[in-house]
């Protein structure tokens, strides 16, 4: 079926009563998430599912209204070396097109341990993720009005676009620090360091 589009009014219920028995056979009933990078089922074509950029899920061209329905197909959410984002469950894995990033990251807190600054953020599906070595924080330049993007990671190839209103809040944290020579605007938590740009960019920007 590869190359395919699956576009029976069916296939998005059945496959989210696949999701909930895998996941219930895989967890026991907790709620924990289903270890989708060990699963190595056949690619079933393409699924008419696609995530915008505002986080909002749509099939067939309408949004998912459902949030508990949208918090399920995340939870099996996987993307690929091929840079690809699929579905997937232990008997079949479907293509879904992502607009920019699968997750939005839309509320964060700030905390302290062991005299380091953590930041912990709430992605709108209900991750809670802190910010640190295993899940950097990346920022992206974009567009010609020199848009400021950061995305954390969340799982497997998986990131969070870090939504305006928190964005606010997260450059507040930044300082300028020396990285090799160059001084660089920064974000810390849970001792890791993330540069944001060159102090002298942010400068120029501010400008």
């Amino acid at each position: 079926m590869a190359g395919e589009t699956l576009k029976a009014t069916t296939d998005a219920a059945g496959l989210a009563a696949m999701i909930s028995r895998a996941a219930a056979q895989t967890a026991g009933g907790k709620p924990t998430l289903p270890p989708v990078d060990r699963w190595e089922p056949p690619f079933c074509g393409d699924l008419d599912m696609e995530i915008r950029a505002d986080g909002t899920w749509f099939y067939m061209g309408t949004p998912i209204g459902r949030a508990p329905l949208v918090r399920l197909f995340s939870t099996v959410l996987r993307k690929d070396a091929d840079g690809k984002t699929y579905l997937v469950t232990p008997v079949e894995k479907v293509g879904i097109r992502v607009e920019d990033a699968p997750f939005l990251a839309v509320e964060m807190s700030v905390t302290a341990r062991d005299g380091e600054q953590v930041l912990t953020f709430r992605t709108n599906v209900g991750d809670l993720v802190e910010a640190g070595a295993e899940h950097a924080l990346r920022f992206v330049i974009h567009g010609e009005n020199h848009e400021l993007k950061p995305y954390l990671h969340v799982r497997g190839r998986l990131e969070a676009l870090v939504t305006r209103a928190v964005m606010y809040d997260l450059v507040e944290l930044g300082e300028t620090v020396d990285i090799d020579g160059t001084e660089m605007f920064a974000v810390r938590s849970g001792g890791a360091l993330f540069p944001v740009m060159p102090a002298a960019e942010l400068d120029r920007l501010s400008q």
